[in-house]
């Protein structure tokens, strides 16, 4: 794909995003063919937006999120800083296409993992990571049946990122925790309540965090010190309504909530 191409995408999807508006695929002239083709639509979505980067996200890294938008796999997307709420946040639903909200393990790292040709293993990717914290992704997807457009134009669609939440840092023995068996519950307040656990996130949040390194790293791409890694819904994701509250109880990891506009 080349740059007006990518160009062309960007500015339909990011002028889709900002009116709430959606399409049912790219034209086929600016349609990624790839997953290399997606991160490039993508990375002009950031240019174009004049946001800056909050970090990144990692959509489908549990059977549930996968089966939710119609892949098989893992997708990177960018969080924005515009998008990105502390705990308690109010947040519009009302022209949200997906209307779920995701409880997930997010890591800020304290160093830069740079590009290299040799894979990051789990024990040097923890070492670059700072704090881990409890957090909800709330996405969305400016296509119209997201679960059908396929991989490449999810990634040009920022991996379905829209907004996410944020909760305070765990206290620092969670490096101690065996994260695949933590247990994480969550409820829409008064309506009801799910649970999940570490396990359910590509076998293991750390395992999804070493996932997002090295993608960006054959990309070319620095995962930088400072940014927020969201490692996608650790359950099924949690169906809305307008004027829900949902609180995600991470346990000794702490516990981070939003509400939704009614």
């Amino acid at each position: 794909m080349d740059a007006a191409a990518a160009s062309a995408a960007a500015e339909l999807l990011l002028s889709d995003w900002q009116a709430v508006t959606r399409i049912h695929a790219l034209p086929d002239a600016c349609r990624p063919a790839s997953r290399a083709d997606g991160y490039a639509i993508q990375s002009a979505v950031l240019a174009l937006s004049g946001d800056t980067p909050f970090g990144w996200k990692i959509a489908a890294t549990s059977a549930a999120g996968q089966a939710h938008i119609g892949v098989s796999g893992p997708l990177a997307g960018r969080l924005l800083t515009s998008r990105a709420c502390e705990s308690g946040a109010v947040l519009p639903l009302a022209r949200n296409h997906m209307r779920v909200a995701e409880p997930e393990f997010a890591f800020r790292m304290a160093r830069d993992l740079l590009p290299r040709s040799q894979p990051y293993s789990i024990d040097e990717v923890l070492a670059a990571a700072g704090t881990l914290h409890p957090a909800i992704e709330v996405p969305d997807s400016r296509y119209e049946d997201f679960a059908r457009v396929g991989a490449a134009q999810l990634i040009a669609d920022n991996a379905c990122a829209h907004y996410f939440v944020l909760g305070a840092a765990a206290p620092r023995d969670w490096r101690t925790l065996e994260l695949a068996a933590h247990r994480v519950e969550a409820e829409v307040v008064g309506r009801y309540g799910r649970a999940g656990k570490g396990a359910n996130v590509l076998g293991d949040p750390r395992v999804a965090l070493t996932w997002l390194a090295n993608e960006l790293r054959t990309l070319g791409v620095a995962l930088e010190s400072g940014q927020v890694v969201t490692t996608g819904t650790c359950m099924t994701p949690l169906e809305l309504r307008a004027g829900d509250r949902v609180r995600a109880d991470f346990g000794s990891l702490g516990e981070v909530q939003v509400r939704f506009e009614s």
